[in-house]
């Protein structure tokens, strides 16, 4: 094995182990996600399986998130890059300060294209506050009708900005699950009693401790892209917390992960995974080269910009997925880049089977040339 070689393999054995992708400590989804900080989950299905593919314990399934977002110990919102998350809920006070102004800096032509200025946003709050006061949990067709019957108009977009904004300025978050729908409620109703504020300063070295500890090793650019933070404030976070952190240089860059974790063991990289669409191990990184080569980026999506759901193994992307829901089946397609061999041929099956026993369903299994 080369040397770049080994260090890619190192990097990705470390990362796979940060993320608990191949080291499960938690077997609550509460844990996990503070663990994380935040976990993308632009894919309200899919997200429950990148939860699941990180807990320990033979019985995890779908019920394992579900549960957790109908109590209220983890969150579905916009945070980071005005993205969909899974955040606990007593990490919001102190985190969406960090990212609000930025993003809403970014959006100010946007809202003002829309007709939504500072009057319209306080109408809006009002209406969204009395709504949803002494705890009542609305969908978003509910919460839009409550907007119109206050005058504030919903049509296209504006709807989106109106209760993305209210999301951002800590004002509502996910309620629990109504059958198959989403709700929102006040976050005030879904926060721990006892809560610390944080300075911005403090606030910065948490996010940098939570993201470092939890996907490291990885760099200071990584950690401005994931959290959407300005590169100086990125930078600042890191320079906090560095005390607490190993570091490494590949290839001419400065790789930061947790001092206190023990080194990661190669059999790590022994296992595949089928990781879902937009799964941290890809999106937390602005550089992925080291699990995903460019050309390889490209056979997965021409078009650029999504990250479909991938499979894993030894570290790297080496192909796509699928999955087509009967009652009680799953068909896996499986649709590696290159011919695997026969031990690859086999862990990816078993990352198949993992998954169709998340699912609770029997598996079928069908090989894709692409």
């Amino acid at each position: 094995m080369s040397g770049h070689q080994g260090a890619s393999a190192r990097l990705a054995a470390r990362r796979l182990a940060a993320q608990q992708i191949g080291r499960h400590t938690f077997a609550r989804a509460a844990d996990l996600v503070a663990w994380m900080g935040a976990m993308q989950a632009q894919d309200y299905a899919a997200v429950h399986w990148a939860v699941g593919l990180r807990l320990r314990g033979r019985a995890v399934g779908e019920a394992a998130l579900a549960g957790a977002l109908a109590d209220g110990s983890v969150v579905h919102t916009h945070v980071m890059r005005w993205t969909w998350q899974l955040v606990a809920p007593a990490d919001l006070l102190w985190m969406l300060p960090l990212v609000a102004p930025r993003l809403m800096n970014r959006t100010a032509g946007r809202h003002r294209e829309l007709n939504l200025d500072a009057a319209t946003f306080a109408r809006s709050t009002r209406a969204i506050e009395r709504a949803l006061a002494k705890g009542a949990h609305l969908t978003r067709a509910e919460l839009g009708g409550a907007l119109r019957d206050a005058g504030v108009a919903t049509d296209g977009p504006r709807l989106s900005h109106l209760l993305g904004h209210a999301e951002l300025h800590a004002v509502i978050c996910s309620g629990a699950p109504r059958a198959k729908q989403r709700t929102y409620a006040l976050v005030a109703s879904r926060l721990p009693r006892e809560h610390e504020p944080l300075e911005r300063e403090e606030a910065l070295a948490e996010l940098a401790r939570r993201y470092f500890r939890s996907r490291g090793p990885a760099t200071a650019a990584d950690f401005a892209w994931w959290s959407g933070l300005a590169p100086a404030e990125a930078r600042a976070g890191l320079a906090a917390i560095r005390g607490e952190l190993a570091s490494e240089e590949i290839e001419g860059a400065t790789l930061w992960r947790d001092a206190k974790i023990a080194p990661t063991a190669d059999a790590v990289l022994a296992e595949a995974a089928l990781l879902p669409p937009f799964d941290e191990y890809l999106i937390a990184y602005r550089d992925r080269g080291d699990m995903l080569a460019p050309h390889e980026a490209r056979r997965l999506n021409a078009g650029g910009g999504i990250l479909p759901p991938v499979i894993v193994a030894g570290g790297r992307v080496v192909g796509r997925w699928r999955r087509t829901l009967a009652p009680s089946v799953v068909t896996i397609e499986l649709a590696p880049f290159d011919k695997p061999s026969p031990a690859d041929r086999a862990r990816i099956g078993e990352a198949a089977e993992r998954y169709a026993a998340f699912l609770d369903r029997q598996v079928k299994i069908v090989w894709r040339r692409r």
